[in-house]
């Protein structure tokens, strides 16, 4: 009779476990994103292009970390590119962004209830359980609007973290060079036509 209750018993105390660090890392980004709020007339454009790479990284962070700030930070890889070394920008670009996701996927254990409402959700649980990692990078290569709702699709079924963060930061990363290069070179072919050097 104990040993058919004590795996119960571990098994309600790893989900209280799991569900304080989902709590604790949602509280963190939390107020993050309040500060950031709080300081959004500091954050300008200007600042972050003064810090260079650490400029790409963070903004790429920020922007991918919330909906609530709209950042057009694949806009500022593509002027970036153009004046810093583009592999460099990309770099930069697809870790942050990479990072910034898993916002997504911690908040995946914290709202199960309200995401399963959702057709999308639903049908982006399902190709996470067949093919997660395939799935999580073609929708990190392509610029689609409900990559949030796939990173909590992984996050609510469990996938190991360090393959979300491999597959999307290869994905992110990729989608950057293309965007750091095409400002490079996209900068470079419209200059003459300026008549600038």
């Amino acid at each position: 009779m104990l040993s058919a209750e004590e795996p119960e018993a571990k098994t309600t105390t790893g989900d209280r476990r799991k569900k304080a660090l989902s709590l604790g890392i949602l509280a963190a980004l939390a107020a993050f994103l309040v500060v950031a709020i709080l300081w959004r007339d500091r954050l300008n454009l200007a600042w972050f292009r003064t810090l260079g790479y650490a400029g790409v990284f963070l903004l790429a962070l920020i922007g991918s970390s919330t909906v609530l700030l709209p950042i057009p930070h694949l806009a500022f890889t593509f002027a970036m590119g153009a004046v810093l070394n583009p592999w460099l920008v990309g770099l930069a670009a697809g870790a942050g962004d990479a990072l910034g996701e898993i916002t997504g996927y911690v908040a995946g254990y914290a709202v199960e209830d309200f995401v399963n409402r959702k057709k999308l959700y639903v049908r982006l649980k399902h190709y996470m359980e067949r093919n997660g990692d395939l799935t999580i990078f073609l929708l990190s290569v392509f610029t689609v609007p409900f990559f949030d709702l796939a990173a909590m699709a992984g996050g609510f079924v469990g996938y190991p973290l360090w393959r979300f963060m491999l597959a999307t930061w290869t994905g992110k990363t990729m989608k950057a060079c293309v965007f750091a290069w095409a400002g490079h070179l996209g900068l470079a072919w419209v200059a003459p036509l300026l008549g600038t050097p």
